[in-house]
């Protein structure tokens, strides 16, 4: 497979993967804010795959989605660098809005969709 076509159909992977946990996300009766989101400022660099109220706490989700766990389970990619980036990412969401959440909340949605077969949506709370 080409690089360009291998880039396109990692793209297409993450975007459906994306959607697959939205879908899971509000099925969980959590509402969706925001998706993809990067920030204005050049302090904070990076993106939030979706943002979510569950009640009163603000959720930060990162997805992580696989064809199969020959590479590890999903969230095995989630760093602890990761998890500082994102908390640095949610505290610039909130200082763009002006706004002040109750309770913060890490999440990950790790998706795997197999060549065949449904996909697999693994939740963790409170990474």
């Amino acid at each position: 497979m080409p690089a360009a076509d291998h880039v396109d159909h990692r793209r297409a992977l993450g975007i459906r993967g994306k959607e697959i946990a939205a879908t899971h996300l509000r099925t969980a009766g959590m509402l969706i804010l925001d998706r993809n989101w990067r920030p204005h400022s050049s302090e904070v660099v990076g993106e939030v795959d979706l943002i979510a109220r569950d009640g009163d706490a603000l959720v930060i989700v990162e997805v992580k989605t696989r064809r199969a766990l020959a590479f590890g389970a999903p969230v095995e990619a989630v760093t602890r660098r990761k998890i500082r980036q994102l908390r640095s990412l949610a505290l610039a969401w909130l200082d763009e809005r002006s706004i002040h959440a109750p309770a913060l909340r890490f999440d990950v949605v790790a998706v795997t969709i197999p060549p065949a077969g449904q996909p697999v949506v693994e939740h963790l709370r409170v990474v």
